[in-house]
């Protein structure tokens, strides 16, 4: 399976906030999509990511307020992204190693998507389902018709 495929079954839609809005905007949008990050796009530019985890540990553990600091203050710069083309394996070993639950999917410099860990496991499960479906078809039809 490819993130493309994973895209074809959830959408293409893409969540975001600019750089100069406030860190509680951004949680506000958060908790209202009831998601766990949003990119942060100047310009259709992705410029960085925010998710709760930077809000935890560079706003709240800080002192710092949500609704006087922007964005750009606390969004992770160096975004980890993947193509359309990437296998399921391929970015769960980058979200394992690297301990993020997002991935920014992006074509010819153009962001189409994001998906998240939810998304990979998601996708695992359904295939292992059928593969399992298959086995068990296998088997049966092997206890029926022996040699």
């Amino acid at each position: 399976m490819l993130v493309r495929d994973i895209l074809h079954n959830k959408g293409n839609k893409v969540y975001s906030i600019a750089p100069n809005e406030t860190v509680y905007d951004a949680i506000s949008k958060m908790d209202e999509l009831n998601i766990g990050a949003l990119l942060v796009l100047d310009n259709d530019d992705l410029a960085g990511i925010i998710s709760e985890r930077d809000y935890r540990s560079k706003v709240i553990l800080k002192g710092r307020s949500s609704k006087s600091t922007e964005v750009r203050e606390i969004m992770t710069e160096d975004v980890l992204c993947v193509t359309p083309s990437d296998s399921v394996e391929r970015c769960m070993a980058i979200m394992t190693e690297h301990k993020i639950r997002h991935l920014p999917v992006v074509k010819s410099n153009q962001v189409t998507g994001v998906i998240s860990i939810g998304d990979l496991v998601k996708s695992i499960i359904s295939k292992q389902k059928v593969e399992i479906k298959n086995m068990r078809q296998y088997i049966q039809g092997e206890s029926k018709y022996p040699g």
